[in-house]
């Protein structure tokens, strides 16, 4: 595993800046990967990890950096559940761990550093100093990757009945004989809707090739 500020530099020119949210999340994922014994995560050992975040925040990136997990490559799995956590996963042994940032470092950093004005620097400095049991806690967890969601996976492309788009993954559902993607299988629930006077062409499904990447 690299240094901290060998790091923290990569997670500053992947997320654009450095910030305490980016202290916490090489820090957090350096912990993870010492308590499941991953000791090279993005070379010998980028196989054996699977991530879950649980907040789309600065920390997110920096655990991105230190583990190599990537929504692409499918090992960085995203929960949207507003907390500042992440569960590491090594898939060679099955042990899980979830670790999450403590409300208390806050008013910590305060105590350590109440000269710094500005939270940000305040937070910075202080969350590369204090240690682990200060900034984290810790719960090993069991945690189930099936088969369908692990990284290398290769399932069944099919096109949705209502909309003629690809599916990947078998995110659809069966409606009267019919398998919809989600978003035609719950439109309510889109996060997107057609702009008004547009019209949208008909996707068409692409069974050409595809990444075997794993």
């Amino acid at each position: 595993m690299e240094l901290l500020d060998e790091l923290l530099k990569q997670a500053e020119v992947a997320h654009g800046h450095l910030c305490a949210g980016q202290v916490l999340g090489v820090r957090m994922a350096m912990l993870g990967c010492r308590r499941l014994g991953i000791e090279e995560p993005r070379g010998a050992d980028r196989k054996r990890l699977v991530t879950y975040v649980e907040i789309d925040r600065c920390a997110t990136d920096a655990i991105g950096v230190v583990t190599g997990c990537r929504l692409g490559k499918r090992a960085l799995k995203f929960r949207d559940w507003g907390k500042m956590a992440a569960t590491f996963v090594d898939l060679g042994t099955g042990r899980a761990i979830r670790i999450v940032a403590l409300e208390s470092s806050k008013q910590r950093a305060r105590e350590l550093y109440p000269e710094i004005a500005d939270k940000n620097k305040q937070q910075m400095k202080a969350y590369r100093e204090m240690d682990d049991g200060e900034l984290f806690g810790e719960q090993w967890v069991d945690v189930e990757v099936g088969p369908k969601e692990m990284p290398g996976y290769k399932g069944e492309r099919v096109t949705c009945a209502a909309c003629g788009e690809g599916i990947n993954y078998e995110r659809f559902e069966e409606r009267g004989g019919e398998r919809l993607c989600l978003a035609c299988a719950h439109p309510e629930q889109r996060y997107y809707r057609p702009a008004s006077g547009e019209t949208v062409r008909e996707a068409v499904s692409d069974s050409g090739s595809r990444c075997e990447c794993g």
